[in-house]
């Protein structure tokens, strides 16, 4: 008889200290994946991308189950899921496991670091919720995003959590494979595995976190090594550092057929994570001097330098709109340069209105409100025009259809720069293109984007420089104004511990 698994997934990466909450509105749209889905309409929609769902799919596939598709859902990172956004998408994927009859197994797709308005934690309430619903004895599986902020609560609900490994996530759909033969595995003993899981205890700026850089390369090749014999599964947590609530902080997990296997296999890496802490570390540069240094570098190159503007990473909780880094290309007169993306509908529609050819006085970007940030008023060439229709084919989007809405190309002394009417993050070249840019052919890109970008665009770069101009996600998190933390955590790797005050809700 077949096994009977339901698949979901709801998605939310929260910066608390972004300036734009995420609404059900940013769920219908989808933040550059799949919009919001039902039913067939998952099934339909994650064919061939690099999502966790994709490979949930594929597994269940590959095994004779039947697929109980229910909903998914996926908005950009940005501040606090409004409360009615979280109950009205919670709400209908348990109304409809609530239908979908008896049930072999659970499949979600999750982040690990959604903070609603009226919830820290919001996807331990949704584990709890489902479980209500299903009973004790229905396995539950959970991907996770590599920076989930893992609680107690969620560990507790889920049989199993399985994370990504890779930043840039390009195994994201490889994660929902595996995820699907640990439940495979669940199903199959009878009974969950052991847990063990263990939080580390300081914050790692995003950038750093990368994979395919030391020490995080090192580190996550330790999973191979404990995930053998009696232990079925671990992952390794770099957490998201700008959620002001008590679990945001990097941690392990492991599942084994005894306490002592997970625990033996949770301590190795932690221990490992632990020695590793001091090795976080990276330059950054000011965004006059990333622009100066790129400018030196292209002068004789043959590809070009990219510049990561990390702190308005639309990825992270930024609103892709800051001008920083526009206005250092300007001073500095940089050449065949190009910038992207400028989240702006307001320019957007006005370069329509004006054409393809034309000229446009435009107030571009700087409308977040980000300290140190204002719009760049100025006259604008208007190269080219889209409806925003684009499938991104690099490595982390997958092979993703996009709707960024009537967007542009437009260029002012010598800078080119891609303006949309949805934010997504620039992390595949061809956002670049299908308004007309080759990316191959500039000096210099500058990217809204601080690690996803290299995926598709380390194999055309000459350089990679990361850049701290205005954003709303700060490099350091010790820049950020927590309250909330746990007490005694490292607000950097090495860096000074929080104190947390007691009238501090």
């Amino acid at each position: 008889m077949k096994k009977r698994v339901a698949i979901a997934g709801f998605l939310h990466e929260t910066n608390t200290f972004a300036p734009t909450r995420a609404r059900y509105a940013n769920f219908e749209h989808g933040g550059g994946f799949m919009p919001i889905s039902r039913g067939k309409e998952i099934l339909e929609r994650c064919r061939n991308t690099n999502l966790g769902v994709a490979g949930f799919v594929d597994y269940a596939s590959s095994a004779g189950w039947e697929i109980v598709p229910l909903l998914w859902a996926v908005a950009i990172p940005s501040a606090h899921v409004e409360q009615e956004a979280y109950e009205r998408i919670a709400g209908e994927i348990i109304d409809r496991v609530r239908a979908a009859g008896p049930l072999d197994g659970l499949l979600i797709e999750l982040h690990g670091a959604m903070v609603a308005e009226h919830l820290d934690d919001g996807e331990g309430e949704l584990l709890a919720r489902l479980r209500a619903q299903i009973g004790p004895e229905v396995p539950v599986a959970a991907t996770l995003d590599l920076h989930g902020n893992v609680t107690p609560r969620m560990v507790e609900q889920a049989d199993v959590l399985v994370a990504y490994q890779t930043y840039p996530h390009v195994d994201m759909a490889r994660t929902g494979w595996r995820t699907a033969e640990q439940l495979d595995a669940i199903i199959a003993r009878g009974k969950p595995f052991a847990k063990a899981f263990r939080q580390l205890p300081f914050l790692i700026p995003t950038p750093w976190q990368c994979t395919l850089i030391e020490p995080a390369s090192a580190l996550y090749e330790q999973i191979g090594a404990v995930e053998r014999g009696p232990v079925s599964s671990a992952s390794i947590l770099m957490g998201f550092p700008a959620a002001d609530f008590e679990d945001c902080l990097p941690c392990v997990l492991a599942y084994g057929e005894t306490h002592d296997d997970a625990d033996a296999a949770a301590e190795r890496l932690e221990s490992y994570f632990l020695k590793s802490e001091g090795l976080f570390a990276g330059k950054a540069w000011s965004s006059d001097d990333a622009v100066a240094e790129a400018i030196r570098l292209a002068f004789s190159a043959s590809k070009p330098v990219v510049i990561a503007d990390t702190q308005d990473n639309p990825g992270a909780g930024g609103d892709s709109d800051t001008t920083g880094m526009l206005r250092a290309l300007l001073v500095a007169g940089a050449e065949n340069a190009a910038l992207g993306i400028i989240f702006d509908p307001e320019s957007a529609a006005r370069a329509h209105r004006a054409g393809a050819g034309a000229k446009v006085e435009l107030s571009l970007g700087g409308k977040s409100g980000i300290a140190g940030d204002e719009p760049l008023c100025a006259t604008y060439h208007v190269d080219a025009l889209s409806d925003g229709a684009v499938t991104a084919t690099g490595p982390y989007y997958g092979g993703t259809k996009m709707q960024l809405g009537p967007s542009a190309c437009i260029s002012i002394d010598g800078v080119q720069i891609v303006v949309t009417s949805e934010k997504t993050q620039m992390a595949d070249r061809q956002l670049y293109r299908f308004v007309g840019i080759e990316p191959e052919k500039k000096a210099i890109l500058v990217n809204k984007s601080s690690v996803h970008f290299r995926a598709d665009f380390e194999p055309i770069a000459t350089a990679v420089l990361v850049a701290t101009a205005p954003g709303a996600m700060l490099l350091d998190p010790a820049q950020l104004p927590f309250t909330r933390l746990k007490s005694g955590t490292r607000l950097s790797p090495g860096g000074p511990p929080f104190t947390r005050r007691e009238n501090s809700a």
